[in-house]
Order: C-alpha cells, then sequence, then structure tokens
C-alpha cells in the first residue's frame, strides 16, 4: 500500500508544480503575523533544479508541502526557508518531516555550515528546537544583503527595516554544527 503523502528531494521533473507552491506561500504571507516571505514559481523552481528542496506529494500529485535552502556568504550559513504545508494535509506532522528532510539535506551539501532560519511560528521554532537550533541574536546569523532582502516582501518588512536589521516579529534560530 502506498503511503498517502511522499517527501522527495525536489527535481526537475517536480516543475509543474512550482506555481501551486508559489500561490500557498503567497496565501500564507498575507497574514500580518506569518513572517512569511513570498518567492516566485522560478525562484523556487530555480532551487528545484539546484537540488536545495524537499516536497511532499499526496498520492492524488496535490501538492502537499515544500521547504527549500539557501546559502550565504559562500556556503558559511544556509537557511530553510519557504516551508508551507497544504491546509489540507495540516495536522499530520507533515511540517515537521519536511524541516527535518530539509536540514538533513543542508547537512549533507554543506556539513560545517551553520543552519539558521527566522520564524514568527511556535511549531516552526519546536521543530528547529528538537533539531538542535537554539534561539540567536540577529546579529548571528548571516550578514549577506542578498538574504536580508529577501525580507522586503515580507508584510512586516518595515519592522525589521526600522530596527536596522536588528530585530522583527521573527524568532532567529540557529543550528551550529560545532555546538
Amino acid at each position: 500500500m502506498k503511503k498517502p503523502i511522499q517527501i522527495f528531494q525536489a527535481q526537475a521533473e517536480h516543475e509543474k508544480y512550482a506555481q501551486a507552491i508559489s500561490d500557498l506561500i503567497f496565501e500564507a504571507s498575507q497574514a500580518k503575523d506569518s513572517g512569511l516571505a513570498q518567492r516566485s514559481p522560478e525562484y523556487i523552481l530555480k532551487k528545484m533544479l539546484e537540488g536545495k528542496a524537499v516536497i511532499a506529494l499526496a498520492t492524488n500529485n496535490e501538492i502537499a508541502g515544500f521547504v527549500y535552502i539557501d546559502t550565504w556568504q559562500q556556503g558559511a550559513f544556509v537557511a530553510t526557508s519557504g516551508l508551507i504545508v497544504n491546509p489540507a494535509y495540516r495536522g499530520l506532522g507533515l511540517a515537521t518531516e519536511l524541516k527535518k528532510e530539509a536540514f538533513l539535506l543542508a547537512r549533507k551539501l554543506f556539513p560545517q555550515a551553520k543552519i539558521f532560519g527566522l520564524t514568527t511560528s511556535e511549531a516552526v521554532m519546536k521543530i528547529n528546537h528538537d533539531l538542535g537550533y537554539r534561539n540567536a541574536s540577529y546579529d548571528e546569523l548571516t550578514t549577506d544583503d542578498g538574504f536580508w532582502k529577501g525580507c522586503e516582501s515580507c508584510v512586516n518588512y518595515e519592522i525589521l527595516k526600522n530596527n536596522n536589521r536588528n530585530e522583527c516579529l521573527c524568532t532567529g534560530m540557529i543550528f551550529t554544527p560545532e555546538e
């Protein structure tokens, strides 16, 4: 019997899901407290083609969830970002499985990198904590302007900007391999 949801490292064959994933992220990003930055279908496809994304598909081939990784400062930092679970598949522990697979992918591809994320979600904070992350101040995270530029599409960006990139509604979390 097939599992109702299967998780894969995303590849070119998953290109057809890029728009649906972008739409799910957009819908979730509209909540004032989401802290979720929008991502274009082109950006999502790029992550798939780079082998830096994890996708969950239901047996009916519907997108169940997605997450990707990005590298910063020549691979010294890796962010797991864009975690989204289709509302039809929430409550099944899928976010935990996706985040865990993205974490393992990041560790495999960039074993020496610090893995970090920003989130407003209590559930994601718990998942991160269980994976070995700790809370971190923003100055412990990447200084790469490209990462912070990604926050511009978040509904809370003005808060970040007004605080000189030192604080926002998101909690910074980091996993340091040597800790």
